[in-house]
């Protein structure tokens, strides 16, 4: 799957592998390309090379408010982004759960995976009040391998995190920004009606993280490389919780 995953205050929250991706390393997402003819039926646009049609252009959603400041999505160039997000994969508390440690070309290869695909994955800086401090892979949950493992409804879509810089760990931004851009993703994608994400079981202070932004406990699925928690924030409950 995604890179494993692991705590927002631990360092990452991340979901299922872009292949898109949530996120890891492709492996735990269908290895295949959606014919333009589906893609149509489905009322999207598949643009080349890193296009975002499947999730409603996430590059124009624009800066949001948040309890903790002006968040902002920004797709990743890996010209520009690349040093920043292989040094955030080399540290240990977040390399344990995506297991992209190594050299800037671990993180690149997983990086061009979803940036040239068909767009069912989106991998983002996360920018806090202008300063680049986590990152995300925003995916199509119902077109991942994730899709095989729980009663998936269209459009569902998932999410991936890490938190980049030790200091802003342990503070609740992780919850906090999770709530945030859940509630951006269900604002944004009128047609989803459910956020999901799978952390590890073993991985309490992720689960934690997700159950305070108001995501619910579905089920413990098995996955590739290990047991996960379904977590999901629904658009009908998401004034209750």
């Amino acid at each position: 799957m995604p890179p494993t995953d692991a705590s927002t205050d631990a360092g990452t929250v991340p979901v299922t592998d872009p292949g898109p991706g949530p996120s890891t390393d492709n492996e735990d997402t269908l290895d295949l390309r959606l014919p333009d003819e589906l893609l149509a039926l489905l009322g999207c646009e598949v643009e080349a090379a890193g296009g975002d049609g499947l999730l409603d252009h996430i590059g124009g959603w624009g800066p949001i408010a948040t309890p903790v400041g002006a968040f902002q999505l920004v797709p990743v160039r890996v010209e520009r982004d690349l040093p920043l997000v292989s040094r955030w994969m080399n540290d240990p508390a977040v390399a344990e759960f995506w297991e992209l440690a190594g050299p800037e070309s671990v993180a690149e290869e997983h990086l061009c995976r979803q940036l040239d695909g068909d767009g069912r994955s989106v991998p983002c800086l996360g920018v806090l009040d202008g300063t680049p401090m986590s990152y995300w892979e925003i995916y199509r949950a119902d077109l991942d391998l994730l899709a095989r493992h729980y009663p998936a409804r269209p459009h569902d879509t998932g999410l991936h995190l890490l938190v980049g810089g030790v200091a802003n760990r342990g503070r609740g931004l992780g919850s906090a920004l999770l709530r945030a851009v859940a509630d951006l993703v269900l604002d944004k994608r009128p047609a989803c009606a459910r956020v999901v994400a799978e952390p590890d079981l073993r991985n309490t202070p992720s689960v934690s993280a997700f159950l305070s932004a108001g995501f619910r406990f579905s089920a413990e699925v098995d996955l590739p490389g290990k047991r996960a928690a379904l977590m999901v924030r629904d658009r009908s409950l998401r004034d209750l919780l």
